[in-house]
């Protein structure tokens, strides 16, 4: 039984691209890391703590105060939030005042939008 140089080719063809496929394949998986802070879910849990300090303040503080109350709230979970920086403050605002144009582009109008919203509902 005589193989052709050919076949020997296919096999080792074969071989290396499953071994190609075997090395790179934990690049490949596309599971949630733990400390995976870029979700909807804390996009979310991010708004929850940024409205609740501003109604604690009662809208009467600026993005830095915003900044520094919010990393040192109780619901701020530092170890899934390490990367949380002004910049990213910055574009939960943006998105928000994006969501919401009632809140007039200002923490002050978010709270003002966050009052009437109480009020209707309550």
């Amino acid at each position: 039984m005589d193989i052709s140089i050919s076949t020997w080719m296919m096999i080792a063809f074969i071989l290396g691209l499953i071994l190609s496929i075997w090395k790179m394949w934990p690049f490949l998986v596309n599971k949630t890391l733990e400390d995976d802070d870029r979700g909807e879910d804390v996009e979310q849990y991010l708004q929850d703590i940024m409205l609740s300090v501003i109604r604690e303040r009662q809208g009467d503080l600026d993005e830095e105060e915003l900044f520094i109350r919010m990393t040192h709230d109780e619901w701020f979970d530092s170890k899934l939030l390490w990367r949380f920086n002004r910049n990213r403050l910055k574009q939960l605002l943006q998105k928000y005042y994006i969501q919401h144009p009632e809140a007039q582009n200002s923490i002050e109008g978010i709270y003002k939008e966050y009052i009437a919203n109480f009020f209707q509902k309550h």
